[in-house]
């Protein structure tokens, strides 16, 4: 049963299917992320993460199946168009531009959310970017400021640690201001510290803008201890889905892990992972 919902998903996939020659990466996948929710998806390797999240950013075609956002139908459409109804996305590994730096980034992605036609003129004419107005500027500062990345922001972004380089990627998406993100193994590379001020970003982000997030995580304890809905994929199949509660108790998902479990949660509230004998 999928999460209660008073108005349609932000984001919605029916049935997707995706097959590369005789092999079946995603069989029959229907997954929703509500509004103002966040949303995990998680398998072990090979478990079509990667390939279901192609297909909801539009970057490959499903053989079957649709995918809809607000309701609309959007199987066919490119990831531009999608990004116009308010899809943002990270990726597994951040692209970032040459020759920009840390705060450019952020202005350039906030630029093009609402005057795409004038960022041709800032980047590539002698006169460079031009003045910022005081809610750019301001708007700017915010998302930087959350996401510690003030010290570094007058930095180029190529060359940055990897950590940081995600932390660069999300500002830019969260510059745009997006109805729902979805984050591409946003945890991968950072150490304990930067994961937790990441949660906390993401959760306040949730809270007070109302942006949905689906999070594909190799990290099962950070997604369960943030996510209100988990889906879980194992050779293609969801296999099981509900809160973090059902997902830590259901027996599919400690199979599919293949000897893992995942320990109840204590007193702090963290949950943990760790190998059965």
């Amino acid at each position: 049963m999928t999460p209660a919902q008073n108005t349609l998903p932000v984001l919605e996939a029916k049935g997707v299917t995706v097959k590369f020659g005789g092999l079946t990466a995603v069989n029959d996948v229907s997954i929703a992320v509500p509004a103002g929710k966040i949303v995990g998806l998680i398998g072990p390797n090979g478990a079509g993460k990667s390939t279901l999240f192609s297909v909801l950013s539009g970057l490959r075609r499903p053989n079957a199946g649709q995918v809809f956002i607000g309701g609309g139908d959007v199987t066919k459409a490119a990831p531009q168009q999608r990004a116009g109804l308010g899809m943002a996305r990270t990726f597994q590994h951040p692209e970032l531009f040459s020759g920009l730096t840390v705060r450019d980034h952020v202005t350039l992605a906030y630029r093009i959310a609402r005057t795409s036609r004038r960022v041709w003129t800032d980047m590539w004419t002698a006169g460079g970017f031009r003045r910022p107005s005081k809610v750019e500027t301001e708007r700017v500062d915010l998302i930087i400021n959350n996401l510690n990345l003030s010290a570094i922001q007058h930095r180029p972004a190529m060359g940055l640690p990897l950590g940081l380089a995600r932390l660069v990627e999300l500002a830019r998406s969260f510059a745009r201001e997006p109805r729902f993100l979805l984050l591409d193994e946003a945890s991968s590379g950072l150490d304990q510290t930067e994961t937790d001020e990441l949660v906390a970003v993401l959760k306040q982000t949730v809270a007070t803008r109302g942006v949905s997030l689906l999070m594909v995580e190799h990290d099962v304890e950070m997604v369960l201890g943030m996510a209100d809905y988990v889906y879980v994929l194992d050779f293609g199949i969801l296999i099981a889905e509900g809160t973090p509660r059902e997902i830590r108790d259901n027996p599919k998902v400690r199979a599919a892990y293949l000897g893992e479990h995942i320990d109840e949660v204590p007193a702090s509230g963290t949950p943990t992972v760790g190998a059965t004998a």
